[in-house]
């Protein structure tokens, strides 16, 4: 028996409606409201009483939850699996499953600075060999088999700070970029250009690939807005330009996680398609304001506002509500359009009534004709 078998039969009416209301910031068009997008990754699983291992150790089973949940919560017509540190296996990291946790590396290939001129760039060959593809070729073909409606292929660049600083460890890779730049730089480098050929796969064996990449470790509470200009969005910016050159995109997600209250303004220097959508998570200790958003990024790409996550375990959805209201409200007439999300992944012990308050929030006040 396959995953798909343990759920109800996929409900293409609800499809549908959940596509055209998907499409509404792409092509122009205003259809029944607003939609919603916690970023939900392992609190399907949770949702559908199993574990957040099984999630990751399990992607078919993952992804069949994923798309259940989207039903019932009455968001996305399209799913996306994935974890946080993608390529790093190619890289000499070995990934460990956890039981509470996605897949995390517990060994650092790079301790010396000798070692960062060894490492090597994997070829797109070398990928197709390794963990992190091949993985992702395993679920794609389960899903175009089962959900060919919900398919869409994703590469993920995700966090080239993030993941360099996995190679050598995290307290290395920030003195690294006061006393040894030059080191920085190259471990990006090569881990940007890993996930270009990643994409550069994707592309080739699925026509297209939208891409999705982030900032996550570089924000203020750790690298100042010169810093994740260099450190960061230099990366995100060429991840982009050359995944394009290779065939990958023209869809683009631009995660800009963890405290980003001034540097917010380096990533206008990013490259932006038709159809890019860009998500920050906090301004200072709040959720980033999604006036400001839409003042900065409104005429570039379609805004991403956010609800503040450790608001989604607390028991409490009326606050929910409003937080999500006020996002909503000042984010509506976007210019390229307004999705209501999480601030970073949905938690998996995220409680239900929580996300049901986020829809209440867009259908209540981001429901076309209604405002």
């Amino acid at each position: 028996m396959g995953y798909e078998e343990l759920f109800p039969p996929y409900n293409m009416e609800w499809h549908g409606r959940a596509t055209k209301r998907f499409a509404n910031p792409f092509v122009g068009e205003k259809f029944e409201r607003i939609d919603v997008d916690p970023v939900m990754l392992s609190h399907a699983a949770v949702a559908c009483g199993y574990t957040i291992r099984d999630f990751y150790e399990k992607p078919e089973l993952g992804y069949s939850c994923l798309v259940y949940m989207y039903q019932l919560y009455d968001l996305l017509p399209v799913g996306h699996w994935f974890y946080a540190s993608p390529w790093l296996a190619e890289l000499g990291c070995k990934m460990v499953q956890k039981d509470t946790l996605p897949p995390i590396p517990d060994s650092t290939p790079v301790e010396t600075l000798e070692d960062v001129d060894k490492l090597e760039v994997p070829s797109e060959e070398d990928l197709r060999k390794g963990t992190t593809y091949p993985q992702y070729q395993r679920l794609y073909e389960y899903v175009q088999k089962n959900y060919p409606h919900t398919f869409v292929p994703i590469s993920y660049g995700f966090d080239p700070v993030g993941e360099a600083a996995a190679l050598c460890g995290v307290e290395n890779f920030i003195m690294w970029t006061f006393t040894e730049q030059d080191a920085a730089h190259k471990l990006l480098d090569k881990f940007t250009q890993t996930a270009i050929n990643g994409a550069y796969c994707t592309a080739k064996d699925y026509g297209s690939a939208m891409l999705v990449v982030a900032s996550v470790l570089a924000n203020n509470d750790i690298f100042s807005d010169e810093a994740i200009r260099e450190f960061s969005v230099k990366y995100m910016r060429r991840y982009i330009d050359k995944s394009f050159r290779g065939g990958a995109g023209p869809q683009i997600f631009y995660h800009c996680c963890g405290n980003q209250e001034t540097s917010y303004k380096e990533f206008h220097n990013l490259i932006w398609s038709p159809f890019t959508v860009i998500h920050f998570g906090y301004k200072g200790k709040d959720a980033f304001p999604s006036e400001l958003l839409v003042k900065e990024f409104g005429n570039r790409a379609t805004c991403m506002g956010t609800v503040d996550t450790k608001l989604l375990i607390n028991p409490n959805p009326k606050a929910v509500y409003d937080q999500a209201s006020k996002q909503v409200i000042a984010g509506r007439d976007a210019p390229r359009g307004f999705i209501l999300g999480a601030a970073c992944e949905c938690p998996p012990y995220t409680l239900p009534a929580n996300i049901l308050a986020m829809t209440q929030a867009a259908t209540d006040h981001g429901t076309y004709g209604k405002w």
